[in-house]
């Protein structure tokens, strides 16, 4: 079922209400503006019927002044020959053409009436369909930002953050032991007699070497 039903209920329609008060914005305004055109073409349509109508009529009322033309030469050629009987016959018939042609005046002037409520209810609906086609990018590009934010808000809040933080927490872990297995390796060394008599014999030369280095100073 359609939202709308007539012509009159889009053009009274508020869009924003509808949207605000249906459950899917973006399907809402899609089906909205689909409505919205078919019943554009549908008016179009009936106005374009309407316009054919009005210039068959015409037409008719072309061929009905002809027709009243044609009947009064008759009357007058009629009466030229003392033939009031035929003139009056003839003036009758023109009188029977008037008649119609006059009711075709005025069914063409019921229908200009109406081609003007047709043009008017055009520029409404066009008027209406720009509005919707304006709100459904806005509902589009709200949609589409909720979209986001949401996601966004799922990757640093969701699960998946906390499992990448585990794992690094796990390789931290790894390191720790890593260099506690290092460390451990340096507990409990004893250094040898060789390294313990070769780093006197090294404190012994760079204390020579600065012996010599003060005993040149003091000559200066």
């Amino acid at each position: 079922m359609g939202i709308f039903s007539r012509t009159r209920d889009i053009i009274a329609a508020n869009v924003t209400d509808l949207l605000d008060r249906a459950e899917d914005p973006e399907k809402m305004i899609r089906q909205i503006i689909f409505e919205m055109n078919e019943t554009l073409v549908e008016v179009r349509a009936s106005a374009a019927r309407t316009i054919a109508d009005q210039k068959e009529m015409r037409r008719h009322i072309a061929k009905l002044e002809s027709l009243q033309d044609s009947w009064k030469e008759k009357a007058e050629l009629a009466l030229s020959k003392d033939r009031e009987d035929l003139a009056t016959a003839a003036l009758v018939e023109k009188q029977k053409a008037g008649d119609m042609a006059e009711k075709l005046k005025a069914e063409i002037a019921v229908l200009d009436d109406a081609l003007k409520g047709y043009e008017n209810d055009i520029a409404k609906l066009q008027k209406k369909l720009s509005e919707a086609r304006a709100r459904q990018s806005s509902v589009v590009n709200r949609l589409e930002s909720a979209e986001n934010r949401y996601k966004l808000r799922e990757m640093t809040n969701g699960d998946r953050v906390e499992d990448a933080f585990s794992r690094f927490e796990i390789l931290e872990r790894r390191v720790d032991e890593a260099e506690g297995r290092a460390d451990a390796l340096g507990l409990g060394y004893k250094k040898s007699l060789d390294e313990e008599i070769a780093e006197l014999q090294s404190a012994d030369k760079v204390a020579d070497e600065l012996a010599a280095l003060k005993a040149a100073q003091a000559k200066k």
